[in-house]
């Protein structure tokens, strides 16, 4: 069974289009407009092995907030449709990454309820290029808003806003990763006592 996730959304802002496959080899094609995003989305399709498509038009005439934040919403819910029914999976997932001086730890709960917990240094640099340092944890609400999710994520130290940011996309990708696959002692088996995800 195929685990893939195709999301088209559509304002008068953007134009996103998202495919993701949960079981691909991490191959990446990713174009937003936004040069940073656009790394941390190759990020995580690399480090997840998530066989990646966002392609995005927005409006960055006005600045990059709407484009950030609707390709996170479609990110989100193409992950959704992917993992189905969620029968046979890890459900949990963790990864700590450090990147140079900065450290990430993230802990992902595929739950169907939507929480977000994050922390990072403050008085970090507040742009990357033309990416919005605070855009991160708008981008993580956002995703976990349309994917279901419960999110933990931790920065407890960085210096460096390119590796602050960074390694949490790595972390996540990992941890999103080890959740998402399939646990061969749990064939046919949701993860769950209440009997849905």
């Amino acid at each position: 069974m195929t685990r893939v996730g195709r999301v088209e959304r559509t304002t008068k802002e953007t134009s996103v289009l998202v495919e993701i496959d949960l079981d691909g080899t991490g191959r990446t094609e990713i174009s937003t407009g936004v040069g940073f995003y656009d790394h941390m989305l190759d990020q995580l399709g690399r480090h997840g092995l998530f066989d990646l498509t966002v392609k995005t038009e927005g409006d960055l005439h006005i600045d990059s907030h709407h484009t950030i934040e609707d390709t996170a919403l479609a990110l989100g819910a193409a992950f959704r449709q992917a993992l189905g029914d969620k029968v046979g999976i890890y459900r949990f997932g963790n990864c700590t990454v450090p990147l140079d001086e900065s450290l990430a730890q993230v802990t992902v709960d595929l739950s169907g309820r939507p929480y977000l917990v994050h922390t990072e240094p403050e008085n970090m640099a507040p742009m990357i290029g033309a990416y919005d340092v605070t855009m991160t944890r708008h981008i993580l609400e956002s995703f976990v808003a349309q994917a279901q999710i419960a999110l933990h994520v931790h920065v407890p130290y960085g210096r460096n806003a390119h590796h602050i940011v960074e390694c949490q996309f790595k972390a996540l990708a990992r941890a999103l990763r080890y959740a998402s696959e399939r646990d061969p002692r749990a064939a046919g088996i949701l993860p769950s006592t209440k009997g849905a995800l």
